[in-house]
């Protein structure tokens, strides 16, 4: 069984797929990859809140969202910067209830909010989050 704690084994893509025992999780790899032509980059966090291996996806060197890995799901940080806050509030009131309460009830810090977004369907969740890395990947 993969120990994501173990900062000393790096699991690989196809371990980390296993782990989360989900189809969903490369439905979503595959479509930000294709979508916005970026790569998956597998690093250890040490943040006291989310310790642990992670999956970070990034664009022209900036992180569009990274993922925690979970047994039969996966959560998707997404973050809300200045740059995309205006962007997002506008399309946030027609975005499932959970993600406005997600938003609402996550504090803001150095202008930004770090939302946590659990998914393991491609439901109205995942739809919205391909609506916010939209406004993320332009910015």
């Amino acid at each position: 069984m993969l120990d994501l704690q173990d900062k000393d084994h790096r699991p690989s893509f196809e371990e980390l797929t296993e782990y989360i025992r989900n189809p969903v999780f490369r439905i979503f790899s595959q479509k930000i990859r294709t979508d916005y032509n970026c790569r998956e980059k597998i690093e250890y966090s040490s943040c006291s809140l989310e310790k642990g291996w992670n999956i970070k996806f990034r664009k022209s060197g900036r992180t569009l969202c990274t993922i925690y890995p979970r047994e039969s799901y996966f959560t998707v940080m997404l973050v809300v910067g200045r740059k995309e806050k205006e962007s997002f509030e506008t399309i946030l009131p027609d975005c499932n209830v959970t993600l406005q309460e997600i938003y609402r009830q996550t504090k803001e810090g150095n202008g930004q909010r770090w939302l946590m977004v659990e998914l393991e369907d491609e439901d109205e969740m995942y739809r919205d989050v391909f609506r916010f890395l939209e406004i993320r990947a332009k910015r």
